[in-house]
């Protein structure tokens, strides 16, 4: 789920709102983009798809549709995965052919709209957990062949619960005022110079995987900020890193091999293994992606703008000794981690088990580590699962804050800072 972008976006409506009724602004919706153009490069699916793949499923799972409209355990594409909002809760929407419920009723202009303008088939805006701005960039080929994929599926007649958000935030119109600052309806189009690889990947991480939602700043007015595409942010109580080509904080010291590794299995030997909003990522849509696919989404990566900031990939050691006696981390690591992780952070039977390395136990305010404690984690990859439980309701925030502190200390070489009551502030972002 994208909720953080939700929170982020929702809140910068309200501010646009206050901006016009103070007189600052009148705005106005405008349209752009040629329907008509032919299908560009870089769109449509990789020449090495295999036949039996149909083409509207790949960039379906490619767009990871799946994590955001299939409950865990529920029919597919059925919405009413909630978005837990501080000033309510968004459900999200019944994607299968459903006439009542779904978008069974949709025209395939009506489909392109909402992809391109963030709008339903009766023309009301959409709520930006559904990242329209940047799936504005697909063809219309690709959105068509998508929606011919969905309405292959079995039909699934699911209404999803109602809305229920505070005022002002229910005032659908006031996103058109949002939209009409930030929202460029612009389709892709490939960059002169740049090889057809290249042009691929950034059509892969830009309009299908829409990367930037998650891992790129955003303003005052919470749209994104382009001039720090991938720079890393925060959001559901997860860092999503810096994955610029800054080889000290973001993945330019990572080899292809292990970028590959990690967007197709999850966990990449000494880097890192997927978790949380990530792990949904591999596990609905980057490990189906094909051999070129991953090559070319590496080659775009690869020179994206070098940004600092965020947890970096060698921090230094903290300046002050590190705990060696038996605290009482280390005493609840002995006892629930060390069986599987072991005292070397090697890990035990699986190397998604590895503590060595991650970017995780770096991070002094331990953010996504605590996560991944309090909430458990689980993948499914490659036909296999990764799963680690939750210690949430096990340990105290006390224990839990002692834990990850000693975690970091440990194998990260940082000072934890985390405090029992910041953990009681996460344990709610879930």
């Amino acid at each position: 789920m994208r909720i953080g972008r939700a929170i982020a976006v929702v809140v910068g409506i309200v501010v646009l709102v206050a901006v016009v009724f103070t007189g600052y602004a009148l705005l106005t919706v405008t349209h752009s983009g040629d329907e008509s153009l032919a299908q560009p490069a870089g769109a449509g699916t990789p020449p090495d798809l295999t036949a039996q793949m149909a083409r509207g499923e790949y960039l379906t799972r490619a767009a990871d549709c799946a994590a955001c409209h299939t409950v865990p355990g529920g029919a597919a594409y059925a919405g009413g995965v909630p978005f837990k909002l501080p000033f309510g809760t968004i459900y999200s929407s019944n994607i299968t052919a459903d006439k009542e419920t779904g978008i069974g009723g949709w025209s395939d202009d009506d489909f392109v709209r909402a992809l391109h303008a963030g709008v339903d088939k009766d023309g009301r805006p959409l709520y930006p957990a559904f990242p329209y701005a940047s799936y504005t960039a697909l063809s219309r080929d690709d959105i068509l062949a998508i929606k011919a994929y969905l309405f292959s599926l079995p039909v699934v007649h699911a209404p999803a619960p109602a809305n229920d958000l505070s005022f002002p935030f229910n005032q659908r119109w006031a996103i058109s005022l949002w939209n009409a600052v930030f929202l460029k309806k612009e389709r892709f189009q490939p960059v002169p110079g740049k090889s057809e690889a290249w042009n691929r990947g950034a059509y892969l991480a830009t309009a299908l995987g829409h990367c930037g939602e998650c891992h790129t700043p955003r303003n005052a007015a919470f749209a994104m900020k382009h001039g720090e595409a991938l720079a890393g942010a925060e959001l559901e109580g997860w860092k999503a890193y810096n994955i610029t080509s800054d080889k000290e904080h973001g993945i330019g010291a990572w080899s292809d091999q292990e970028l590959i590794d990690y967007f197709s299995k999850g966990h990449a030997a000494g880097r890192g293994t997927a978790s949380g909003p990530m792990g949904e990522v591999v596990e609905y849509s980057l490990q189906y992606l094909t051999p070129s696919d991953l090559t070319a989404l590496v080659a775009y990566l690869r020179e994206v703008k070098p940004q600092q900031g965020g947890v970096p990939e060698h921090a230094p050691l903290a300046a002050t000794a590190l705990p060696t006696s038996a605290s009482l981390g280390e005493q609840l690591f002995v006892g629930a981690c060390a069986g599987c992780h072991l005292d070397s952070g090697q890990g035990r039977q699986t190397d998604y088990a590895a503590l060595t390395g991650l970017r995780s136990v770096r991070d002094p305010h331990a953010t996504n580590l605590t996560q991944v404690i309090l909430h458990g984690t689980q993948l499914d990859v490659s036909g296999q699962r990764i799963f680690m439980p939750s210690f949430g309701r096990a340990y105290s925030d006390a224990e839990i804050a002692a834990l990850s502190n000693y975690v970091v200390g440990h194998f990260g070489g940082q000072q934890g800072t985390l405090s029992a009551s910041e953990v009681a502030k996460r344990r709610i972002t879930k």
